[in-house]
């Protein structure tokens, strides 16, 4: 190709693309609204509350804190990861267990029958980096 080509067809490519032209890949796609009971939100738990929450059993002991929230991309449902143990972040456990799980008791979460160390014999959950 001829520079003075290269540079036409560079020029032509610009100008499709500043005008705005655009060609579509794949198939066309609607969004569905969807109407929300706003005020039957107001009674759930935001993230930025949850998170960080001590967790108790019935002992009232405390098992471990909400380090994040998850939520699965098919099913969302979502997920409570817990650290248990450690100091600082270090020896710290991190396991997952459903949030359904978990009820809430003030600025706590309770999660019945555990116990540090039933929570440590779970799998550990690693974060991905």
């Amino acid at each position: 190709m001829k520079p003075t080509h290269a540079i036409l067809a560079g020029a032509l490519l610009f100008s499709v693309g500043a005008t705005g032209v655009a060609v579509a890949q794949g198939t066309l796609q609607t969004i569905s609204l969807v109407k929300v009971d706003v005020l039957a939100l107001e009674t759930g738990y935001r993230t930025s509350k949850v998170v960080g929450s001590t967790v108790i059993n019935e002992a009232n002991d405390v098992v471990g804190k909400i380090d994040d929230l998850i939520v699965t991309p098919n099913d969302k449902i979502p997920f409570a990861v817990l650290s248990v143990g450690g100091f600082l972040g270090i020896g710290t456990h991190f396991v997952v267990v459903p949030f359904n799980t978990l009820d809430v008791r003030g600025d706590r979460m309770l999660l019945r029958g555990a116990t540090k160390e039933s929570l440590k014999s779970l799998i550990e959950f690693k974060y991905k980096t």
